[in-house]
């Protein structure tokens, strides 16, 4: 929450030597080291593939249209800083996308027949949550040409929700496939320094055209709504409820975990979990609008996750 970067720290070149090069040095295929397995039980029918397929079908879905959404970015950015930065974000988010699909290839879904299984598995979830995110972008990046404001939408309600889901991934899969904790680790990663720049170009944005501050608030403010309005909770829930069934069928592999510091999880519940991400998402929002200068209060208690 208190990492600081900005566009001309994170250019072409230092995503080509310390992520390229670096954070993906023999994982860039699959987004996890070849040691990294996964193990027998997680390719095996039951609650707990259901739940991990469930996850990454949605969040494959999530980062596919993140990828398509950031090509008006890279357009309609005013400098070179910014342009190759979203210029590396969309090819992140495109990696994101790939890897979450072909981790369900290794869990045993047919690689033949997988995007369109990955399309049906995801429609009501796409039509539901994703579309009113897309509508909401486009209207502001495609139709009003603002990239500020859009950079206002992926900074604060985008990026702002999609790392704090990304880190609780991370925590729950970790101790049951070192494969998928791996994958989940380099997307959050990732996503870390996408709402850093991003908050960065907005901060210096209002700070040379204070004049702009009370469209960005609004833009936050609508976009917080929005989220508070779409059902995600629903879709959420239904697959950590899967996630609880078989945690318990495996608590032998997990043992004293802790999720968090001082709670196993396998003394916590779905709806333990999800609040938990929303309470990240809120507090991140709340750190990353004070740095650009903006009021947390404003927000009204962002929350969600995906």
């Amino acid at each position: 929450m208190q990492l600081t970067l900005g566009p001309t720290d994170c250019d072409l070149p230092y995503w080509i030597t310390s992520v390229a090069q670096g954070t993906l040095r023999d994982r860039g295929v699959t987004g996890h080291h070849a040691d990294a397995r996964v193990p027998d039980f997680l390719k095996e029918p039951g609650p707990l593939r259901d739940a991990l397929i469930l996850e990454f079908g949605f969040r494959g879905v999530s980062e596919e249209i993140a990828t398509r959404l950031l090509a008006p970015y890279v357009e309609l950015a005013p400098g070179i800083p910014e342009m190759e930065f979203y210029a590396t974000q969309l090819l992140d988010e495109a990696r994101h996308s790939r890897v979450f699909r072909n981790h369900l290839v290794e869990l045993g879904m047919p690689a033949d027949t997988l995007l369109r299984d990955v399309t049906e598995l995801s429609a009501d979830y796409r039509a539901r949550v994703l579309e009113p995110v897309v509508d909401f972008t486009l209207e502001i990046v495609r139709e009003q040409q603002d990239f500020a404001g859009g950079v206002a939408v992926f900074a604060i309600v985008i990026e702002g929700v999609l790392a704090p889901a990304a880190e609780l991934s991370e925590r729950k899969w970790t101790p049951l496939s070192p494969a998928t904790g791996e994958i989940s680790r380099g997307t959050a990663i990732d996503e870390i320094r996408h709402l850093t720049v991003a908050s960065t170009i907005l901060k210096d944005h209002l700070a040379a055209h204070p004049e702009s501050r009370d469209r960005i608030v609004e833009i936050i403010q609508a976009g917080v709504k929005m989220w508070d309005e779409v059902p995600d909770r629903e879709f959420v829930i239904h697959r950590e409820e899967l996630f609880q069934e078989g945690m318990a069928a495996h608590a032998d592999k997990i043992g004293d975990y802790e999720i968090w510091p001082g709670v196993r999880m396998l003394d916590t519940t779905p709806e333990q979990r999800y609040d938990m991400a929303e309470r990240w998402t809120e507090q991140m929002a709340e750190v990353r609008m004070a740095y650009m200068g903006l009021p947390p209060e404003l927000l009204g208690g962002a929350g969600g996750s995906v």
